[in-house]
């Protein structure tokens, strides 16, 4: 005889169902959504290529050379935050043994942010499993970089009012949100005793929070001026606040499966008014010089990290961080 007290089985809400899918199919997602973006951006240029190429062949070496080193400028402080949170939240790994970890991120984010973040996580747990804490931590360690990015996106946020034509309190509204989140955060770091929220600990201390903040203010800063002069480069009469709107645009769109194509989706989002085969030049360059920093610094780590174990092979140790 059935059991009048059993509950029926949960039936998945449509939401469940359709994340449940979306996990599933997160490549084939990424891919069609590069596809989709880039093909976009194709139709756009197709009648344009000719004042693309040009814009493009004319920007100085110096300009590439410079940007791309301002991306590794980049990278080094937003390297340096994620190892202030870490450290606070209990790793006793080295800087160099982080910023080799960090390393990993500019290969995932070059496809997508999120797997980027994925990426350096998991190779510094693998590296050096036993001075660094659990995942859940290092994820939450994530949380309080989330937290100045989103204070900063919405304090430059009103340079989307013009361009995207959002109404004018939504900056107000934006900051006063990422205002509560921090807040609750800090909140949070201080009451929960649970070792996941460890991740949060540096929000406790106002020199380490100090210290994540200013090397991602940093950070932030060099891809704007990156921006700024690379629109500048192919004839935009852009601004430093529109190197403000560009970068917002692209962090807001590579969370989406927009692939390598979002800086110059972004571009064109923004100043596509100013011309669209300029700025898309400028976003495509954008990728580029991106790319080729984050490709120094990846060689840097590869190479530092051969030099460390070669070092440690000659006087009869482990490497650190292998």
């Amino acid at each position: 005889m059935p059991d009048a007290t059993a509950q029926p089985p949960a039936v998945p809400s449509s939401w469940s169902r359709l994340t449940a899918a979306a996990r599933r199919h997160q490549k084939a997602i990424l891919i069609v959504g590069s596809l989709v973006t880039a093909g976009v951006i194709l139709a756009l240029l197709w009648k344009r290529r000719h004042e693309f190429g040009t814009a493009i062949s004319d920007v100085p070496l110096g300009i590439l050379v410079a940007t791309s080193a301002l991306q590794v400028l980049g990278l080094v402080g937003r390297s340096e935050s994620w190892h202030q949170a870490v450290r606070a939240a209990g790793a006793k790994v080295s800087r160099r043994v982080l910023f080799r970890a960090s390393a990993m991120q500019v290969l995932g984010s070059i496809i997508n942010g999120q797997l980027g973040v994925a990426m350096r996580i998991a190779a510094l747990r693998k590296s050096s499993p036993e001075v660094t804490p659990k995942i859940p931590t290092l994820i939450a360690a994530e949380l309080p970089i989330v937290a100045v990015e989103l204070m900063f996106a919405a304090v430059g946020s009103f340079t989307l009012v013009g361009p995207l034509g959002i109404p004018w309190w939504s900056p107000i509204a934006a900051f006063g949100l990422a205002f509560l989140i921090g807040w609750g955060m800090r909140r949070l770091s201080h009451r929960s005793t649970h070792h996941a929220w460890a991740g949060l600990t540096v929000l406790r201390h106002p020199r380490g929070a100090a210290l994540l903040t200013g090397a991602l203010i940093g950070s932030i800063l060099c891809q704007v001026v990156r921006n700024w002069m690379l629109l500048r480069a192919v004839g935009v009469d852009a601004s430093f606040w529109d190197g403000v709107a560009v970068l917002i645009a692209v962090a807001s769109l590579a969370q989406l499966p927009t692939g390598p194509a979002a800086g110059a989706a972004a571009a064109v989002l923004i100043l596509g008014s100013e011309g669209v085969a300029a700025t898309a030049a400028a976003g495509v360059l954008m990728t580029v010089t991106g790319t080729i920093g984050g490709l120094i610094f990846a060689a840097w780590s590869g190479g530092d990290q051969l030099w460390a174990f070669r070092r440690a092979r000659r006087a009869g140790a482990a490497p650190p961080g292998a």
